[in-house]
Formats: structure tokens, C-alpha cells, sequence
């Protein structure tokens, strides 16, 4: 009975991962391990693979071929918030490296304020759709607080960046 419940355990682990893959597709993947040693490409990247997860997640909400909306958009958001909270971890780890990377923390600070307001635009419309909105609620509220939490972050960090700069403390960029 033991072999027969592992296997059952390892199938059914292998159908999870597979539902819930990784959000990045595979030439997403090679162009951010080539940018990894360039913060500045790197998180540029970042942000140009969560808005375009946003605008999927506009698309499926618009979408009148898409069957099951609610969950469509679960699995949108769920990908937007995966692919924000790597580009968060990255800047955190640009800049407990001591990076220099106020330029392209400029880029992230705007795209955060693009994304919070498409996120609340997106809730707005959403809310009148009740049975759908159910499915995701939870799950947009957070991306909301992750996104409004990393916009303060930030712009924390680069007033710090810019404070270290003027003190020399900061690491040259490449």
C-alpha cells in the first residue's frame, strides 16, 4: 500500500506543478539570466514582463471567448503578482549589493503607479460582475497591497540611493 500512496502522492504533486507553473515563458527566462550581472536591463525586464501580464489580465477580464472568466482572471493575477514580487525580491537584492540603481528604480517607482492605477481601475469594473469577482477578489486585493507596499519601498530606497550617492557609498554601476 505504501509504494501506491507515494505514487499517487508524486502524481498528483507533478499535475499541481504543472497548473501552476512558472509565469515566465522560456525566452523570458534566458533573457533575464543573461541580464543578471546588469541591474539596470535586468529590472527593466521585470517590468516590462508585469505589465505585459497586466494587460493579459485586461484582455481575459474583455475577453467574450473566454469561458471561465473568473477563473481566467484568477490565474492572470496570479501570474502579475508572481512576476511583481521577482521584481521586487530583485531590487531588494540590487540593492543589498549596494547597486547603484537609481535610474532604473526611476523606471520600476512609474511603472508601480501605472500598475496600481490599471489594478484599481481593473477592481472598479470588476465589482460589478459579483460571481466572478469572488474568484479572484483575495487575490487582487493583495496584488493591490504588493504593489502599493513596493511603490512606498521604492521610493524609500531611492531617496536612500540618492542620499548614498552624494556620500559616495554606493556601488558604480557597470
Amino acid at each position: 500500500m505504501k509504494p501506491f500512496a507515494a505514487a499517487l502522492v508524486l502524481v498528483s504533486c507533478m499535475v499541481f506543478a504543472q497548473r501552476h507553473g512558472d509565469p515566465l515563458t522560456t525566452p523570458e527566462i534566458d533573457q533575464l539570466r543573461d541580464t543578471a550581472q546588469e541591474p539596470e536591463l535586468r529590472l527593466k525586464l521585470y517590468v516590462q514582463f508585469t505589465r505585459a501580464r497586466l494587460d493579459a489580465l485586461t484582455q481575459a477580464q474583455n475577453d467574450p471567448k473566454v469561458t471561465d472568466r473568473g477563473q481566467a482572471i484568477h490565474d492572470k493575477l496570479q501570474d502579475f503578482l508572481d512576476i511583481y514580487d521577482e521584481l521586487d525580491d530583485n531590487v531588494d537584492m540590487y540593492a543589498d549589493r549596494r547597486n547603484d540603481i537609481r535610474k532604473p528604480l526611476k523606471l520600476v517607482i512609474g511603472s508601480d503607479t501605472e500598475f496600481q492605477t490599471k489594478l484599481r481601475a481593473f477592481k472598479d469594473a470588476a465589482v460589478t460582475a459579483k460571481e466572478e469577482f469572488r474568484q479572484y477578489e483575495f487575490l487582487l486585493s493583495n496584488a493591490l497591497d504588493a504593489v502599493g507596499n513596493g511603490l512606498q519601498d521604492h521610493r524609500q530606497l531611492l531617496s536612500e540611493q540618492e542620499e548614498a550617492a552624494k556620500n559616495k557609498r554606493l556601488i558604480k554601476p557597470k
